[in-house]
């Protein structure tokens, strides 16, 4: 049996401990996933860390998932997660990629330069709205920036409620602002483009070198790879921290819900429009165009809408008919063998 208040160092809640049977109380083990590796994953249970190998029969897991384990430490099954971050794999491929799983809140960062991108944030917080993560802005770089401010505002745009601090990620008294969202039992996933400072960021939270980093191009102020596996590591606050690998490409897919959160102003403008399916495209008694025309909208946000919402549209549509397509697969493999069952007993 586990020791839940020693699992709750490293995130374990009541939302998960409701999920267990009476049996899985008394004789599962109860572990989380802390790092993952092409062929095994890292697990810390209340009293060690193990690998365990990767199986052809193992559900797919990711770095934050809680897994219950038997005595022998083969896995038992996949407790349902509070929060998910997915996107769609990268290049060509048509599925899926789990990014984590259970995180609480999410530091977007982003570094104040010529790589400050509004439509990136957008994309990183359609993902994490998506998730169901409380979203945390992290400005990166103050101490290069000659007018922080301007940057802070420019989000703040974004959505007033939306909470949005200003860092120096290599100064532990300019990263101590983070701490609300670092108390103990929380976990907190950090996401951004490469070069942003997000290993930076860990490292001064850490006290120490843990993360490799890497410095920006000098030419485009882009940043270079310098995390290359996902890893839950500890917190002396008691929190967990995630950090994952610079993304360039976060395609959205079976994102709608997150979308729609992420741009709120425009979706609440829409409802006063004079005809339910208005495309905010010139259409006569269109709410959304009438606070472009006042100045109230940024006509660059609703273009990134549309294009968010184009793209999860398309991606969701690939993805839908791939799985119909597995699941008649199934279907017919299924068929041919009871087939074959039946003309056996003949």
């Amino acid at each position: 049996m586990s020791n839940f208040s020693l699992l709750s160092n490293i995130g374990w809640q009541s939302f998960f401990q409701q999920q267990l049977s009476l049996e899985e109380w008394e004789s599962a083990i109860v572990a989380r996933v802390v790092e993952q590796h092409r062929s095994e994953i890292t697990v810390t249970t209340d009293t060690s860390t193990m690998n365990i190998p990767i199986t052809h029969s193992m559900p797919s897991v990711v770095v934050g998932d809680w897994i219950l384990l038997d005595p022998e430490m083969k896995l038992l099954r996949i407790l349902e997660r509070k929060t998910c971050f997915q996107r769609k794999a990268p290049g060509s491929k048509v599925k899926h990629q789990l990014i984590s799983a259970n995180i609480d809140t999410a530091f977007i960062v982003c570094s104040m330069n010529e790589d400050f991108s509004l439509n990136r944030i957008e994309r990183f917080l359609a993902l994490v709205n998506e998730a169901g993560a409380e979203p945390v802005i992290v400005l990166s770089k103050s101490d290069l920036s000659g007018s922080p401010e301007d940057f802070i505002n420019d989000v703040r745009k974004l959505d007033h409620h939306l909470m949005v601090e200003a860092a120096n990620c290599l100064d532990l008294e300019s990263v101590s602002k983070l701490q609300p969202w670092l108390a103990p039992g929380n976990t907190i996933g950090v996401l951004g483009s490469s070069g942003v400072g997000k290993s930076t960021l860990i490292n001064t939270l850490l006290g120490a070198e843990q993360q490799s980093t890497g410095s920006i191009r000098e030419d485009d102020a882009k940043g270079r790879h310098t995390t290359t596996r996902r890893s839950l590591i500890a917190l002396s606050s008691g929190a967990m921290i995630l950090d994952t690998p610079g993304m360039r490409e976060i395609q959205l897919a079976d994102a709608k819900e997150g979308i729609a959160a992420t741009f709120a102003d425009i979706e609440e403008l829409a409802q006063n429009c004079r005809y339910a399916d208005c495309q905010h495209n010139g259409e006569p008694g269109c709410a959304v165009r009438a606070a472009i025309d006042s100045g109230t909208l940024d006509e660059r946000r609703l273009n990134n809408y549309h294009k968010l919402l184009r793209e999860e549209a398309i991606n969701s549509a690939t993805l839908k008919e791939k799985r119909d397509k597995d699941k008649a697969l199934g279907k017919f493999y299924k068929r041919t063998l009871d087939e074959s069952y039946k003309l056996k007993g003949r």
